[in-house]
């Protein structure tokens, strides 16, 4: 495309004209695929399963009680309520209903969708509820009282931003939200990080922190660790580089000063530190992906021995860590399946060199996924642990390390997974590299229906996790599913993302390709048979599959994606990813970034290499990913004369597409049913 792009006009989110164009597609999509009983059963089947009394409610501890939001049938927006211990162990625990969402929604006319609370340690009876309109991004936040169940009359509220804030005690929070022109970064984030006192007007909070426009964000938090108090700033310069101050009682802001791209943490005494890319200071040279810790206060003085706690391997990287009171558990990935692992401090300061008592935490699958959900640092060393699989449905599990755990809940079974076979191949990209993918497949695979999905983005790792929906929606009916592993996801540690960044951003598709290719090459597909889906960085994936590799599918859904890549960086908070893809205003950059392009790449209908059926979904309330990526893409497609393209906007849900139950089980209903008929393996 040239540089006058005519569909500018979608960009209005809200514009009576974009609107009129949104309704005509969506009354055209939905009578043409959301019809007939194939749809409705496949519908009314993702309903019930969303809304199914059988799932695991997910707690968190916070005193003495467990918390939770649940939806269901009867509550589509959702409860916030609470239980003890002692009740949640019991088949139908009684809960205390803090916040009916649903009747909050009805009285005050609005369509409330929960976004989180967070409650004032250490007694847990104030909390900062968010809410947003419809799903978005962008909050409304209000002081609750979780004892009265109500919210706290003149108490600390902001009204509809992108904001932070936090506790600092029961009469100051830090606050970053739209205080005016110039207040928010270029990415729609808070510049200013502010202290706010009780019963002051919100223009009166005090400055602590002024980042540049150019920023992604800024923001402060309070540690409350008795004994170790501590306020901090954070400046996020871009979506991986980022500056950690300590805000002393007195004086200026003291800089952290470890690599700008390191994931940084204070807990106690201790200071870690993640590297994203090489490091050397002390003498010591630190490759990307390891975990290091020091004594905080000797780091402040200028202390640089670090004790080594993970370092990644070919096959290894470290996928998360969190604290209990005395101890360090690690998430770790071998070849894309979980490793629970305990850590015990030796005395601070660490030395180079020195060990960490290091032992297994039982519980994790073979070629399954396990995650710690929750810990109390502060009190005690309880977790709280979920583990699944493919074909496996979750168990949460609460234990104590060196105590012993118990199995508090099991999910039922959403589908019926006997017989099913969970797999691990290894495509070979363009470049040579290695691709994991998992292959999950019914005893008899029905016709080789494989439905293919991928990320490939932002260090973020997709890993063989239990999904209902899949299993009720794709594997239940015969189909086989498989998840792709590819560079630009963080499954091998950062550099498998780091390889596939900005002006190597093609690996990223070469690597989808590759597994498509090898998945024919086995036998388990054939391009008449093979369907593809991914949402947001996943769709940007599905529009270069698209525009570059049509002829390796049968059927595309390309749901709440980033398809104008000329344009992204100025809608919504494109300008925060520039960081994963580059700047379309640099020309040497442009040059690579128009290389895949989707928007800028499509093509008129073609005899040899036709694009196969697609359905883009979207959403108006996503203000991450601007709904204009697809709407363009959608009228740009059809005024080239694209017959086989689908398109359907709701017009609520924020960037997952829906706000409820009700929604994603049509949403899904909708993406699943279309692959599944447009796949013709023969």
């Amino acid at each position: 495309m040239n540089e006058e792009d005519p569909y500018l006009w979608l960009e209005d989110v809200t514009g009576e004209q974009a609107l009129d164009w949104v309704r005509a597609r969506n009354q055209e999509t939905t009578g043409r695929l959301a019809t007939g009983p194939q749809f409705d059963r496949l519908r009314d089947g993702l309903r019930a399963v969303l809304d199914a009394e059988g799932k695991i409610p997910q707690v968190v501890r916070r005193g003495g009680y467990l918390y939770n939001f649940w939806q269901d049938a009867a509550n589509p927006r959702g409860l916030w309520r609470r239980t003890t211990l002692e009740e949640y162990r019991k088949d139908s625990p009684a809960w205390e209903v803090l916040l009916d969402v649903d009747a909050l929604a009805r009285a005050e006319g609005e369509n409330w969708v929960w976004q989180g609370a967070a409650a004032l340690r250490p007694d847990y009876r104030l909390a900062l509820v968010s809410l947003s309109r419809g799903g978005a991004d962008a909050t409304v936040v209000r002081e609750f009282d979780i004892d009265e169940h109500r919210f706290v009359k003149d108490g600390f509220t902001l009204p509809e931003a992108k904001s932070r804030m936090g506790w600092i005690d029961a009469d100051r929070v830090y606050v970053g939200t739209d205080f005016g022109e110039g207040s928010m970064t270029s990415s729609g984030y808070p510049r200013l990080a502010k202290e706010w006192r009780r019963g002051t007007p919100l223009d009166q909070a005090v400055t602590v922190f002024e980042g540049s426009t150019g920023d992604v964000s800024a923001s402060a938090y309070h540690d409350p660790a008795p004994g170790f108090e501590r306020d901090f700033v954070i400046r996020m310069i871009d979506f991986y580089r980022s500056h950690l101050y300590l805000r002393p009682p007195q004086g200026e802001l003291v800089r952290i000063e470890v690599p700008e791209d390191a994931e940084t943490s204070v807990h106690h005494e201790w200071l870690l530190v993640r590297t994203r890319s090489p490091w050397r200071t002390g003498g010591h040279d630190y490759p990307a992906g390891v975990l290091l810790a020091t004594g905080f206060e000797e780091f402040l003085a200028g202390e640089r021995e670090f004790a080594t706690l993970f370092e990644p391997d070919s096959r290894t990287s470290l996928e998360d860590f969190q604290w209990t009171r005395h101890h360090l558990l690690l998430t770790v990935l071998r070849d894309v399946t979980s490793e629970l692992l305990v850590l015990t401090p030796a005395q601070a300061p660490a030395r180079a060199g020195e060990s960490w008592a290091c032992s297994e935490l039982p519980g994790a699958q073979a070629m399954g996924t396990a995650s710690i959900l929750d810990t109390n640092p502060e009190d005690d060393d309880e977790f709280l642990a979920l583990t699944s699989s493919f074909t496996t449905p979750p168990t949460l599990s609460r234990g104590v390390v060196g105590g012993g755990s118990e199995v508090l809940k099991q999910a039922p079974a959403f589908f019926d997974s006997d017989g099913m076979t969970v797999d691990q191949y290894f495509a070979t990209s363009d470049d040579g590299t290695r691709i994991p993918y998992f292959v999950v497949r019914p005893r008899e695979a029905r016709g080789e229906r494989t439905l293919l999905t991928g990320y490939g983005g932002f260090e973020l790792s997709r890993t063989p996790d239990y999904s209902a929906i899949m299993g009720h929606g794709w594997l239940e009916r015969g189909g086989t599913y498989v998840l792709a592993n590819i560079r630009g996801g963080g499954e091998y540690g950062p550099e498998w993302h780091t390889q596939a960044i900005k002006s190597q951003r093609h690996k990223v598709y070469e690597d989808f390709a590759s597994v498509a290719a090898d998945l024919v090459r086995r036998g388990i597909s054939s391009p008449r048979g093979l369907a593809i889906q991914g949402g947001s960085n996943g769709g940007l994936l599905m529009g270069v599959m698209l525009t570059r590799y049509p002829e390796l599918f049968a059927a595309i859904a390309c749901q709440v994606p980033l398809l104008d890549m000329r344009r992204y960086h100025r809608l919504l908070a494109g300008a925060s990813w520039m960081a994963e893809y580059g700047d379309p205003d640099v020309p040497d950059e442009w040059a690579y970034i128009s290389e895949y392009s989707p928007y800028q790449n499509l093509r008129a209908p073609d005899g040899e290499r036709p694009y196969p059926p697609v359905l883009f979904t979207t959403s108006t309330r996503d203000d991450r990913v601007h709904p204009a990526h697809a709407r363009k893409m959608v009228a740009r497609m059809r005024e080239l004369g694209h017959s086989a393209v689908d398109y359907y906007e709701n017009i609520e849900g924020g960037h997952g597409g829906a706000s409820n139950n009700e929604q994603s089980a049509f949403r899904w209903a909708l993406v699943l049913d279309f692959l599944w008929t447009a796949t013709d393996p023969g």
